[in-house]
């Protein structure tokens, strides 16, 4: 088994941050290999590993995989043991459900507050459609952990995929300063204290200094 991720700067690149943390879930060995976004070459040379021209991309025995959800299901397949999904039905479906509706929307978020490590100002003034995907947010953390059945800091309780899903958002929140419900943000420190977000953190700014 050889899995080699390639995935953006860790610094800017939240989608490769999902990634890799759903491979941190596994414990399964990887390498990585970081392609620099918003360079001159950044698509040739994403191109010469997928049509997408994007990252993450994982490379495994049964080809290259595109899209961090789908990276996550392949995960999830080739590692039952790990229990990447919370274990009940319900909850599962609504951890499913919560990173299908991050996976698709939020994009006046994602657009007004893009994701960069080493920030920490707030967003002033704060448009109005992204206070109101702030707020689904914070509504969307608390109907994930009224679904969770077992206890623990983390969405469902225990980590799971849909911890690796959200923490690009914990980022964005914290970094931008965004007063939250007690709740959420005991959420967005306990992403903080998740010792793979950590490793991945020290990377990024790392890059910053460089």
């Amino acid at each position: 088994m050889s899995f080699h991720l390639i995935i953006g700067d860790k610094l800017y690149s939240s989608w490769s941050l999902r990634a890799v943390l759903a491979v941190e879930l596994t414990g399964a060995p990887y390498t990585e290999q970081i392609i620099k976004l918003n360079q001159p070459d950044t698509t040739a040379r994403l191109l010469e590993h997928a049509p997408t021209g994007k990252v993450p991309l994982l490379k495994c025995e049964h080809g290259t995989i595109a899209d961090s959800l789908a990276i996550a299901e392949y995960l999830n397949e080739r590692f039952p043991q790990a229990q990447l999904w919370p274990q009940d039905i319900a909850a599962r479906a609504q951890a499913r459900s919560a990173c299908a509706q991050m996976h698709s929307g939020f994009f006046a978020m994602r657009s007004n507050m893009p994701f960069d490590l080493s920030r920490d100002q707030a967003l002033t003034p704060m448009p109005a459609d992204v206070q109101a995907d702030i707020d689904r947010m914070v509504a969307l953390w608390a109907e994930c952990r009224a679904a969770a059945k077992e206890s623990g800091p983390y969405l469902f309780g225990k980590v799971s995929l849909a911890d690796a899903f959200f923490a690009p958002i914990a980022v964005r929140l914290k970094t931008y300063r965004v007063v939250l419900p007690v709740e959420a943000q005991a959420y967005v420190e306990t992403i903080y204290q998740w010792p793979a977000f950590q490793a991945w953190q020290r990377e990024g700014l790392k890059e910053r200094a460089e």
